[in-house]
């Protein structure tokens, strides 16, 4: 990016946007609760209150070169019910759309918005490989994905290239899924789930961070980008892995019906079979720092 970029961020203060932020030049940061971090801030981080589903001024995002769009409700906090998926389909359909309409009001429009997605978009697909241009699938989430990223899209109309990050489980030790499991896995309780055979889409905490960055800076990508490692992982491949980086044993397989206690709903999902690839990521010349899954875990754990 150019040095008198100045680029908006929403999703800023989670885990993927409280790194990003530490990597951009002047960042805004759209957030609900400004005043708590305005006082912790650097001078080159500015924060401005925004809500979901508030339409902000023209004169807000005066200067702003380019957006990333992370927010939305977490998917895998809290048990799914009515209330609960209502939350996370508003958070991103509405969202986006009162982000896009915001854009629209500016004089100046950004170049580019990075807007993400999941590979939820895919849904499960048994057998089959997934890449940018596979259909979506059959579902909840799939539809969520749907709604979410044609949104996003209309900022195409405005003159602005958009960028669709489908993001798949997100390495990292400090939030998401790898803290979640840590603590059963270090009791040597971790296993697979069910007989593990499906396989799962990850990636670095680093290398998301560097799609992001390689879709601001780079004008040939456009539409959705798989944001996943390379090398294709089954769960109980990365059960083992996981065990052996932390010297435990990993034999017990966690039952489907265990985890429809906790999450209700949601744990359909972690059963889906998404062999995703990164195909739009490396034809466009990104680079993975972290394309395999032993040396992901070696360099957040061991």
């Amino acid at each position: 990016m150019q040095q008198n970029s100045c680029i908006a961020i929403t999703g800023g203060t989670g885990l993927v946007g409280g790194k990003l932020v530490s990597t951009l030049p002047r960042p805004l940061v759209l957030t609900r609760s400004p005043e708590k971090y305005n006082k912790q801030s650097c001078s080159e981080v500015r924060y401005l209150k925004w809500d979901s589903n508030q339409i902000l001024e023209s004169q807000d995002l005066e200067g702003v070169t380019g957006v990333i769009h992370l927010a939305g409700d977490p998917i895998a906090q809290g048990r799914w019910n009515t209330i609960k998926k209502q939350k996370i389909r508003d958070s991103r359909v509405i969202g986006t759309r009162c982000l896009v309409k915001s854009l629209a009001a500016m004089k100046q429009k950004p170049s580019v918005l990075v807007s993400a997605s999941a590979v939820g978009f895919y849904g499960d697909r048994p057998g089959d490989v997934l890449d940018e241009n596979s259909q979506p699938g059959v579902g909840f989430l799939p539809e969520v994905c749907q709604e979410w990223e044609a949104e996003a899209l209309a900022a195409r109309e405005l003159g602005i290239r958009v960028c669709l990050v489908r993001i798949g489980i997100v390495m990292d030790t400090s939030g998401g899924a790898l803290q979640q499991m840590l603590p059963f896995f270090k009791l040597g309780l971790g296993g697979p789930l069910g007989l593990g055979r499906q396989y799962f889409p990850w990636v670095h905490v680093d290398d998301l961070v560097g799609i992001i960055h390689h879709c601001l800076s780079n004008q040939t990508v456009s539409g959705p980008i798989n944001a996943v490692a390379p090398q294709a992982t089954t769960n109980w491949q990365f059960t083992k892995s996981l065990g052996k980086v932390l010297h435990r044993p990993t034999l017990l397989p966690i039952p489907k019906f265990g985890l429809k206690l906790l999450y209700g709903e949601f744990a359909d999902n972690l059963f889906d079979w998404q062999q995703v690839v990164p195909k739009v990521a490396q034809d466009s010349g990104y680079q993975f720092q972290f394309p395999g899954i032993d040396d992901t875990l070696q360099d957040l754990l061991g």
